[in-house]
């Protein structure tokens, strides 16, 4: 018997594999795309699990059920999804589990229903070792069709959001240390938790899309998002894309209190649950968007080559030595 185990074969590759039992293309984005006869619809899946994705040091079950809602939404808000229908809800909880905290954890997925839309449609529960959440979650398709297959050579590389703040969010609520030479302001602490906790999306995106197009010929534009980092959001792009994604640090959109150093740049590109979308748009359009939001910022660039993220910055390029999070 072949003894691959999946610490070795890693998430990416897991998936990848996985895609042959699947219709062609269908793993190619975090959402599924379901044609109807009247509106198609997208469908994505996200799973929680205790101490891999969360435990009751780091997040109460409040802010962990708005977690979970948003990380799916924010998976349909990248695919082009103009609403969300509603979401099921799987649990599996050891039999010792208080009610309090599986109430506590609906209050907070209702909360994040009630600001971004979709109401709860069902699910399931079963008994297990420790927690988990799964959501499945049904938007509209919108005019714009965002896939990370769609990026093209001279598109302009752009991201909503300042990323890294979740990362430092978590370290912060883990005790974990930190570099002894850098004093933290009580404002970045409190956002860095605030995004951790709860991270927001951006519901009118689409809508500015659309509004500051210069083309409407243009019907799909490259997009995903930076839940397992800006790094890895990249490297989705690029490798879908079959282009090259050309970096400006320079342009990177940090917080006004972010610090300085190699650490810090890695907490950046690679921390990772920001939920910021990552897409690419051509030069104009660009630039009417940047105009228009000015949470928007450009990043970069795509241009030919084999599927790969350089830094313009060369002295940056060992900032691509570090490896983005595991699931395995």
């Amino acid at each position: 018997m072949h003894k691959e185990i999946l610490e070795d074969i890693g998430e990416k590759e897991l998936i990848n594999r996985l895609g042959k039992f699947m219709p062609k293309n269908q793993i190619s984005d975090d959402c599924a795309l379901i044609k109807t006869k009247n509106e198609n619809l997208l469908v994505n899946t996200d799973s929680l699990v205790e101490n891999v994705h969360f435990n009751d040091i780091t997040i109460c079950p409040t802010d962990l059920g708005w977690k979970a809602v948003v990380s799916n939404i924010s998976d349909l808000l990248s695919s082009g999804s103009k609403k969300t229908i509603g979401i099921t809800v799987s649990l599996v909880l050891p039999p010792k589990t208080k009610w309090i905290w599986v109430e506590e954890l609906y209050k907070g997925i209702n909360k994040a229903l009630k600001e971004y839309g979709g109401i709860i449609l069902g699910g399931d529960c079963s008994k297990g070792n420790q927690k988990a959440i799964s959501i499945t979650a049904f938007g509209i398709q919108g005019e714009l069709e965002l896939r990370r297959n769609a990026c093209k050579p001279g598109d302009v590389i752009l991201t909503t959001g300042i990323h890294g703040l979740s990362k430092l969010g978590f370290l912060i609520k883990n005790k974990i240390n930190l570099d002894n030479d850098i004093s933290l302001n009580k404002r970045l602490i409190s956002k860095s938790i605030e995004h951790f906790c709860r991270p927001k999306v951006y519901p009118n995106f689409l809508k500015n899309l659309l509004k500051t197009r210069s083309n409407k010929k243009i019907k799909k534009i490259g997009c995903t998002d930076s839940s397992d980092g800006l790094f890895q959001a990249l490297k989705d792009l690029a490798n879908a894309s079959k282009c090259k994604a050309i970096i400006n640090y320079e342009k990177i959109p940090k917080d006004k209190d972010w610090p300085k150093g190699d650490k810090w740049d890695e907490y950046y590109f690679f921390g990772g649950e920001d939920y910021e979308l990552v897409f690419s748009l051509p030069k104009k359009w660009a630039k009417n968007l940047c105009k228009l939001d000015k949470d928007i910022n450009e990043i970069g660039f795509f241009a030919d080559g084999e599927p790969s993220i350089d830094f313009k910055d060369i002295n940056k390029n060992k900032l691509l030595d570090n490896k983005p999070f595991k699931h395995f």
